[in-house]
């Protein structure tokens, strides 16, 4: 392999992980409800998709901040990635599933939803930073049904720590601190 061929591969792989970063970041800026954190992985013109036309970034993030806002907990996965660079282009899809736990209305309890779909993203790369700008997202599938999760009682009543919205979530201390 010659040293260019080499500093090639390097910077591609370099790009696929900063891409993979981009999408976790979407991942914890959703499950925290932190708008911030979304807007920051989006270009500022970006179109996304959720399955009901296409809108701009900031009309989305208000959306989803007001949806899953509302929810008791969401928890998103990302697995499999398929990624094409091309310079400071860049197409990915992305295998998602996702838990919601939506409260119980009438004294019912609380619903939990899982979704399995997938993302597919168009992404650029400006002043060396990768953000979606496009995003279109398909459901493959999904399960409701009574929520059985619980925070306190059997194996894990001595857990004291728990996820939660932005600021209130253990990992924005965790990240602000010092090493």
């Amino acid at each position: 392999m010659t040293s260019t061929s080499a500093d090639q591969s390097l910077h591609a792989l370099a790009d696929r992980i900063a891409i993979e970063e981009v999408l976790a970041r979407y991942c914890r800026g959703i499950d925290r409800c932190d708008a911030d954190e979304l807007a920051r992985v989006f270009t500022d013109d970006a179109e996304i998709d959720y399955g009901d036309g296409p809108k701009p970034v900031d009309a989305t993030i208000d959306g989803l901040m007001a949806g899953l806002g509302a929810m008791r907990l969401t928890q998103h996965n990302i697995g499999n990635v398929l990624c094409d660079v091309d310079g400071d282009a860049a197409r990915a899809e992305t295998y998602c599933v996702a838990l919601h736990i939506l409260p119980g209305t009438d004294g019912e309890p609380d619903v939990e939803l899982v979704v399995g779909g997938r993302y597919l993203d168009r992404l650029v790369k400006s002043d060396g930073r990768w953000r979606i700008a496009n995003r279109i997202y398909i459901m493959d599938w999904n399960r409701q049904q009574a929520s059985t999760m619980q925070h306190r009682g059997g194996l894990f009543d001595t857990l004291n720590r728990h996820g939660a919205r932005a600021p209130g979530d253990p990992s924005y201390d965790w990240w602000a601190s010092e090493s």
